[in-house]
């Protein structure tokens, strides 16, 4: 494999998480690996709500902290919870100072919406339900002008390289169908900031490309990974078959649009005292059982915002729009679809991975502070706050000056991409049988089933990151026999008694367990 050795940072990922980190890093030099032209294909750009931060004098960090750890479910580690809430505020008032045009009051004062679990209005909004994109827009534009910086569009990570523990490589490739092979980056440090895992189901609203592949590539390199199980399904993608589905974000639900099912009736009181505000595992599974029953739940905001929906909310009418929905005269018909991945690469405070010389930010990370159930808009939230912890941290640990050589990759060669009939087989497995409600026999049969699409497309190194990722979500989710949080299991339906346990596991240890359950059924 061709070699390149540089005193560059390498940083995985092109959205929030990594964007921030190259910025806070500088002028330390730092390539970005990005799989598309900056700005497309990041979660973090299609993010809706905003950021959660305790921004209004009658609100507060611990407040914020206790929202937090309470919608976590017995599993947010309270020093992070702590940690990343207190300076929330400081990360609204950098990004202001970027560029970012977050919505304000006639009075200057920042706008705010409650969201489901949250006991008041926190949530930093950029108009209406565009954050990602506008935060993202004002990152971007400041990445491209630090020199420092240098960024690899078209290019996606598929291996670590690993001596003795210590990570000392990120094999790349180009990331357009035809595929290269590999070139082998060495550079002073590693950064993965590449996203969760949600594009593994078939229902998401993740872009195409986040389909776990960092996670697994640090997994299959034998990385620890924390709360693998705990997958957040969100209660209102927009039903109309689109891949990826359209997001409904939270906001319209804090702005007090309703839940009714085909026959009009608001199911959501009967189920939690918050009705459509419940946290949102709560809604994701009231959603799934409405579908289930065949009720064909829907999102109501006639009342609650009428023709204002398209001006406050323009990502919803344009999803409508081009599905032939109008939100001001119709409901618009929502599903649960697999969102965010509370679990990832297992970090310390500090960011760092247990393997050395690897720190993580954003999605691809578990730092204990979303625990079985994130709190909404709090993902946004951590990726900033880590990012710069990591960028800390990372520039603590390296010697020597900012000096920059330009990293001229030359690819050649043939790659292996993912067999695309082989992706969506998994992808189906992970919805039928790792999704909203899961049981011993349907989390054996995806387990089984993850192997067999394993073995038969072993030459992917990007589908062996996928089918990585997949295997522990699956056998972590088999291991918890209770239902907490985002876990819910049919034939577990009760939550242990006590503090809620992290789940931790190696790629290796999963394996195990997968190699039993193929030999107890054969």
């Amino acid at each position: 494999m061709k070699e390149i050795t540089t005193n560059r940072i390498v940083v995985v990922g092109a959205g929030m998480g990594a964007l921030y980190a190259a910025l806070k890093l500088a002028p330390r030099p730092v390539l970005m690996i990005s799989p598309e032209v900056l700005g497309l294909g990041a979660s973090s750009a299609w993010a809706q709500g905003g950021v959660a931060a305790a921004m209004d004098e009658g609100d507060s960090p611990v407040s914020h902290a206790r929202d937090t750890i309470a919608a976590g479910a017995g599993t947010v580690d309270p020093k992070v919870a702590t940690l990343v809430t207190k300076e929330a505020r400081d990360y609204i008032l950098d990004l202001t100072e970027m560029g970012t045009p977050f919505d304000r009051t006639e009075s200057g004062d920042y706008v705010m919406s409650r969201e489901a679990a949250h006991s008041f209005a926190r949530v930093v909004r950029v108009k209406g339900d565009r954050a990602g994109a506008e935060i993202m827009a004002a990152l971007i534009e400041t990445v491209r002008e630090t020199s420092s910086i240098q960024v690899l569009e078209g290019t996606m990570a598929v291996d670590l390289d690993t001596s003795d523990g210590r990570v000392t490589g990120i094999a790349i490739q180009e990331s357009d169908e035809s595929r290269s092979a590999p070139v082998m980056i060495r550079g002073s440090a590693y950064l993965l900031a590449g996203g969760g895992s949600g594009g593994l189901y078939a229902l998401t609203t993740n872009p195409p490309r986040i389909r776990g592949q960092v996670i697994g590539m640090a997994a299959r390199a034998g990385a620890v990974i924390a709360d693998a199980e705990f997958v957040q399904f969100h209660p209102t993608a927009i039903d109309v078959g689109e891949d990826p589905a359209p997001l409904a974000t939270e906001a319209l639900r804090g702005e007090g649009a309703v839940l009714i099912d085909k026959n009009g009736h608001r199911f959501m009181p009967d189920v939690h005292p918050d009705a459509e505000l419940a946290p949102r595992d709560v809604v994701a599974r009231a959603i799934y059982a409405q579908t289930q029953a065949g009720n064909r739940p829907m999102l109501d905001t006639r009342q609650a915002l009428g023709d204002e929906v398209a001006t406050l909310f323009p990502a919803l009418a344009e999803a409508c729009a081009r599905n032939g929905i109008d939100p001001a005269k119709e409901p618009v018909p929502v599903a649960a679809a697999a969102h965010y991945h509370m679990g990832g690469i297992a970090t310390d405070t500090n960011g760092r991975a247990t393997l050395e010389n690897l720190w993580v930010c954003g999605e691809a990370s578990s730092t204990g502070l979303h625990g079985a159930n994130r709190l909404a808009s709090n993902g946004l939230l951590e990726a900033l706050v880590y990012a710069r912890i990591c960028a800390e941290n990372i520039e603590r640990t390296l010697d020597g000056g900012t000096e920059i050589d330009f990293v001229n990759v030359m690819f050649d060669g043939a790659g292996d991409a993912p067999n695309e009939a082989a992706v969506m087989e998994l992808r189906q497995t992970m919805t039928n049988n790792v999704g909203v409600l899961r049981d011993k026999v349907g989390l054996e049969t995806a387990i089984q089933k993850i192997a067999d699409l394993r073995d038969a497309n072993s030459q992917s190194p990007s589908f062996l990151n996928m089918c990585a990722t997949a295997t522990m979500i699956a056998v972590c989710a088999w291991q918890r026999q209770e239902s907490r949080g985002a876990h819910e299991r049919a034939d577990y339906p009760d939550t242990l008694p006590g503090a809620g346990k992290r789940s931790k596991v190696t790629l290796a240890d999963a394996l195990k367990v997968q190699d039993q359950i193929r030999k107890a059924n054969q």
